[in-house]
């Protein structure tokens, strides 16, 4: 199957906030409660897991969460995670199947580092999971504000000018 806007109707996917489409597949019926969690301002999931595409040239903008997020590839082109860490080093992640050419089939974004995704192929898809722990609520997301995101890493300020939605931060 080749036709990501398929994959939308048979996964009953949904588009996402950040950009992209979405469903959440999997919620751990177990909590955590608030206080045994240090950066949470409540009981979380023990863990969550969406299904997430990416088509041509959509994006998820650059965003962060107080969990770290596990990227697992399922198919159509690698996608790019572009992380900022929380003292502004850059890093670039390629989730997808080609082992041979420096991708890997998994990928961890730690918790609290800023990160917005893209297709690899701009003329393809990217089906992927996302893997989050404790689990995902979105009082725990935060979109990223191009200025600031700016200060923190400027040697990346073309990438967070293509990969941040003012109109929203």
């Amino acid at each position: 199957m080749t036709d990501p806007f398929d994959l939308v109707e048979r996964l009953q996917l949904a588009p996402h906030p950040e950009g992209g489409y979405f469903r959440e597949t999997y919620r751990s019926a177990e909590e955590i409660p608030a206080d045994a969690l240090s950066t949470f301002p409540g009981p979380r999931s023990v863990s969550t897991g969406i299904y997430y595409l990416l088509v041509a040239d959509d994006f998820s903008a650059f965003h962060r969460i107080r969990s770290d997020e596990m990227w697992h590839h399922y198919g159509g082109s690698a996608v790019v995670v572009h992380v900022i860490g929380t003292e502004g080093g850059y890093e670039s992640l390629r989730v997808g199947p080609g082992l041979d050419s420096g991708e890997e089939p998994q990928a961890i974004v730690p918790a609290g580092a800023w990160f917005a995704a893209e297709v690899a192929d701009p003329t393809g898809y990217s089906l992927v999971g996302c893997t989050v722990a404790p689990g995902f609520d979105f009082v725990d997301f935060e979109f990223g504000n191009r200025a600031e995101l700016t200060r923190l890493c400027p040697g990346e300020r073309e990438l967070i000018r293509r990969l941040t939605r003012e109109e929203v931060g």
